[in-house]
């Protein structure tokens, strides 16, 4: 078809060229007079015959040069307007970028052009590069997907056609890429995997936008336990489940989080009538903001064995403790000579045996806390009392931990009444057991220190010792329950790994913080601050909230 268009276009020329040199030579022979009339008009005819069909097929070419020209050029700028486009030499390197891929991956023009384009690819095993270098090198056209690492960190997943560029000369000389951004679909190909996976879990899970307090998914389970088997892949507003016990606590969880830019919060509350513990954790990743994941684990079963277990204890802890008081009595009265002198050996194994019944005393009695606190059953006997005369007597009640570990105790500070309303028993066996400790830890001949600070509305009380203070990989759990420390050697000082952790339970209860500051080679103190009295109108958030900010 061209071949004919092309020789009927030839045919055309010629015969305009001819009819043009006929006509220019009647026209110049009828002007021209004499002998120059007859040489110039024939002359003049035979150029115009030759070059007329030349020229006139020039200019056809160069109209439809112009015409093709115009065409690729608009193909062009639609390509450049829709698609994200690059150019690149024989080396892979960036030669140019338009405005879609800068602005797609983040990067500046300057931070692109002279850089492989190879090193932008999240490519896991390495062999997307070298099948696109291949698939080029051999003249054919590479299309695929290919993963863009931007600037950001996040990747941009392209649909990309590849097709290489050649010289006049055939030569190759690099490729031109024209990339579709297809990461939202990946993205939702994610979330329907992810939504598969959950589905499958038996907690209950919720995805909940932090703006609108509405849940955009739900499992299986959690739409089950609401019975909205029904309204899968709506949203809910959690407004309308207000009415269930333990969903205003999460409402003003996440809340709290969008507020205060936390990314973590735990707690646990009852929520359909059973006890539950809620995780809500702020999710970042894609590029959907805003939303929130709550993770609720029902703990039913665990608050069960947790109570058949601590029932067990109490029980067996409580009849121990009987037959146990009746040993010990009955040694103390023989070390007393109620029934006569002993052997000196007699007596050395029934002080050791006393010693070790005082101490089995001291674990029921820890223990039998410990399942009163856990339980919260915990109870306190407030009363106006004198903050000074029960360390003075807890001094006093210590004189013979001093001896044992050749030791002295000050006080400091104390010089008048200190009035309090507490628990005077609870705060004596939390001032015994930081003192006791102090004794023990301090090197022989050094002084223990009793420090009591006024401060208004609030008293602090420290006990300073000088031992060899608490190892930096222990002070994690210094308020541990059993916690064993690198250098608590509890056979030879006692204690059961209880105290501290029942300490921080009796101030916290009282309205109280404890703490403790330690350096190693020099010593540590333990503290507690106590409110002089109780606020009449205080709102105390519940202490099994735990909220977390990544530091990512």
């Amino acid at each position: 078809m061209r071949s004919s268009e092309t020789k009927f276009n030839l045919l055309k020329n010629v015969a305009l060229g001819g009819g043009g040199a006929l006509g220019w030579y009647a026209a110049s022979r009828a002007l021209i007079p004499g002998p120059l009339g007859e040489v110039i008009p024939a002359a003049s005819a035979i150029a115009i015959a030759a070059l007329l069909p030349t020229y006139l097929g020039m200019r056809r070419a160069t109209l439809v040069n112009d015409k093709q020209s115009l065409m690729l050029g608009q193909r062009i700028d639609v390509l450049n307007d829709h698609a994200i486009v690059n150019v690149v030499d024989a080396e892979t390197r960036l030669v140019e970028v338009n405005d879609h891929f800068v602005k797609a991956t983040g990067y500046s023009r300057d931070e692109l052009i002279g850089v492989s384009m190879h090193d932008f690819y999240q490519d896991e095993d390495g062999e997307l590069a070298p099948s696109i270098h291949r698939c080029l090198s051999a003249g054919k056209i590479w299309i695929g997907e290919t993963p863009i690492r931007c600037k950001d960190g996040s990747t941009l997943y392209t649909h990309t056609t590849v097709r290489p560029i050649y010289d006049l000369d055939g030569n190759w000389i690099g490729s031109i890429s024209a990339r579709t951004d297809v990461t939202e679909t990946h993205e939702l190909l994610a979330a329907r995997d992810t939504a598969q996976v959950m589905d499958e879990m038996k907690d209950d899970i919720w995805i909940v936008d932090c703006d609108t307090m509405a849940a955009s998914y739900m499992n299986r389970v959690a739409l089950g336990r609401l019975g909205l088997l029904g309204k899968a892949g709506e949203v809910i507003p959690l407004a309308d489940l207000q009415n269930l016990g333990g969903v205003s606590s999460i409402i003003a969880t996440c809340r709290d989080m969008r507020s205060t830019g936390a990314d973590n919060a735990q707690f646990e509350t009852e929520f359909c009538g059973k006890p539950f513990h809620i995780s809500v954790n702020r999710l970042k990743v894609g590029t959907l903001k805003g939303r929130f994941m709550i993770l609720m684990a029902d703990m039913s079963k665990r608050v069960l064995e947790e109570q058949r277990k601590s029932d067990f204890i109490s029980t067996v802890s409580h009849e121990l403790r009987s037959p146990l008081t009746s040993i010990k009595g009955a040694m103390g009265l023989l070390l007393s000579r109620a029934a006569g002198e002993l052997p000196d050996k007699a007596v050395s194994m029934l002080e050791i045996a006393h010693r070790n019944s005082d101490r089995l005393v001291l674990i029921i009695n820890d223990i039998l806390d410990l399942e009163k606190i856990a339980a919260g059953r915990m109870e306190y006997d407030r009363q106006n009392v004198d903050l000074t005369e029960m360390i003075e007597e807890t001094e006093r009640a210590n004189a013979t931990m001093q001896q044992r570990f050749s030791v002295q105790v000050e006080i400091t500070g104390g010089n008048g009444p200190i009035w309090i309303n507490t628990d005077p028993n609870r705060i004596i066996q939390v001032l015994n057991n930081f003192l006791s400790n102090a004794c023990k830890f301090s090197r022989p001949g050094s002084t223990v220190r009793i420090l009591v600070e006024d401060q208004g509305d609030s008293v602090r009380v420290a006990v300073k010792d000088q031992g060899e203070g608490i190892p930096i990989k222990d002070q994690h759990k210094i308020f541990e329950r059993f916690a064993d420390m690198e250098n608590s050697n509890r056979s030879s000082k006692g204690g059961t790994g209880l105290g501290l952790s029942i300490c921080k339970a009796i101030v916290e209860g009282l309205g109280g913080t404890i703490g403790f500051e330690t350096t190693e080679g020099v010593g540590t103190t333990f503290y507690f601050v106590l409110p002089k009295q109780v606020a009449k109108t205080e709102h105390i958030a519940p202490d099994n909230i735990v909220k977390m900010r990544s530091v990512s």
